[in-house]
């Protein structure tokens, strides 16, 4: 039996993430441990993953302490096979001697990384199931277990054109067999879209010839100057701590909360919105007594399944987008400068939902085909999950249009961010008390105001403006409304 230890690297976990937070290790060093044994829970953009493991055997190193960051395709565990003894690696006098130990440097280790999230953008398949790169053809192991399974290293497929040198023993340790080329990873090749670099221009000066964003830098900046290898954003950030004198107001700095995990995805994400959609909005009041009142009746005769407000929100807002189909699609940029309207055959039905790790969007796949009932029930579940930290990419990921239930914070109305790349975003205020005229007499109604935020590429004001008010209508109408529907 070789004694040749099984380093086990971060898995990509789906959604073009890169990298993820350590939360806790759920084994320790000479811990023997099986097949699809969950070894650690990490923190991703997305949701909180158990990841499993695709070796049998005893835990030889652990690869970074809870709270840390770790970048998908770096060493997570290390792992002695069956049978063998498990020995305290050596430092490495070369190449092949880091492969025999086990032992990987830290260049191998950046190499290897990169190398690995290269190739999940081209489909190579070593991700976590139910989190995996689209296109891709997923190999190994797929029994049923409680949790995610990690997928195990398959058998070699025919090979393709080999790269001019052999592959680097730490490139072809991590990588599943398949396609190995210049494809870059999404941050690379946004930033290449983004500034107009042709990637048939660059030669990459990666494993392989792979375009890393050092190179996309050198073509921006070119001919002026060669562009400087980019650092990390960490180095970036000052390193002081806590109770250090800020330069610009004179005060002392009390805390330095790092940007990570949902709060990052979500600056990244508000960020790019702001940035690339010319968003418009408009909002009316709405007299929601009518909807208050049936839902109490409704409630009185079956008081067990009666859907909340906001399924019938939703059921209602499900129904206009069906007259208001613009509303319900993505404005695409391609590579060439080339632009187009992206239109859906469904809606899948996002709702904002506020959870101890932040703001997070899961969306009711196929909302168009649920009744209000069916919606109260994939809400309440759909938040329970996201509360939990247990949604998946998928659902996290996957919406055309969101529905923002603001009023449960007690305010009126807000010019919401809409959530990228989606074009348009509902918001529904509290509902209050106010003076309302009602067949030319006043009283005292309960009203709510209705927010949308639209991208004024894909429609005008006449489009938004319809779709607003029919929800609206809906709402002050809704017995009539549903038995259209």
């Amino acid at each position: 039996m070789s004694s040749e230890l099984q380093v086990f690297r971060l898995p990509d976990l789906g959604e073009g993430l890169t990298e993820a937070e350590l939360v806790n290790w759920l084994v320790a060093v000479g811990d023997q441990i099986k097949v699809d044994q969950p070894i650690a829970e990490v923190e991703t953009a997305k949701s909180m993953v158990e990841v499993p493991s695709p070796y049998a055997g005893t835990v030889a190193k652990l690869h970074g302490q809870a709270g840390e960051t770790l970048d998908v395709g770096k060493p997570l565990i290390s792992i002695a096979p069956v049978g063998a003894a498990p020995a305290e690696p050596k430092a490495p006098a070369a190449t092949d001697d880091a492969v025999s130990t086990g032992v990987v440097t830290d260049a191998e280790a950046s190499a290897a990384a990169e190398t690995y999230r290269t190739e999940e953008k081209a489909g190579s398949g070593n991700v976590l199931i139910g989190y995996g790169t689209p296109g891709g053809a997923t190999g190994g192991r797929t029994r049923p277990r409680k949790g995610s399974v990690a997928v195990v290293d398959a058998a070699p497929e025919a090979p393709v054109a080999a790269p001019e040198a052999p592959m680097e023993p730490a490139v072809a340790g991590t990588r599943i067999p398949g396609k190995l080329s210049a494809v870059i990873s999404p941050l690379v090749r946004k930033m290449a879209r983004d500034h107009g670099v042709s990637l048939d221009a660059i030669n990459g000066s990666g494993a392989s010839g792979l375009i890393m964003r050092r190179d996309v830098e050198a073509a921006i900046s070119a001919p002026e100057a060669p562009a400087a290898p980019s650092a990390p954003a960490e180095a970036a950030a000052p390193a002081a701590a806590s109770g250090d004198l800020d330069g610009r107001t004179g005060l002392a700095v009390s805390a330095r909360t790092p940007v990570r995990g949902v709060r990052k995805a979500v600056a990244a994400n508000m960020t790019k919105s702001r940035t690339e959609i010319p968003e418009a909005t408009v909002w009316v009041d709405v007299d929601a007594t009518a909807l208050l009142d049936m839902r109490a009746e409704l409630k009185k005769r079956s008081p067990h399944d009666t859907p909340g407000l906001l399924a019938l929100i939703a059921r209602f807002v499900t129904a206009g987008l069906k007259k208001y189909p613009a509303l319900n699609t993505r404005f695409e940029t391609g590579a060439d400068g080339s632009q187009e309207i992206v239109g859906f055959d469904g809606i899948n039905l996002g709702f904002a939902a506020q959870t101890d790790r932040g703001l997070v969007v899961p969306s009711v796949r196929n909302a168009h085909q649920l009744s209000a009932r069916e919606l109260d029930a994939e809400i309440r579940r759909l938040t329970a999950v996201a509360r939990e930290g247990k949604a998946t990419p998928t659902e996290l990921g996957s919406g055309t249009f969101t529905l923002n239930n603001y009023g449960v914070f007690g305010v009126d109305g807000s010019a919401a961010i809409i959530n990228y790349p989606e074009v348009a975003m509902l918001g529904v205020g509290r509902i209050i008390d106010k003076p309302w005229v009602v067949n030319g007499e006043l009283a005292v109604r309960k009203v709510t105001e209705l927010t949308l935020a639209f991208d004024h590429r894909v429609c005008d004001g006449e489009t938004a403006a319809g779709f607003l008010r029919y929800v609206a209508d809906c709402i002050e109408n809704p017995g009539g409304a549903l038995a259209d529907m």
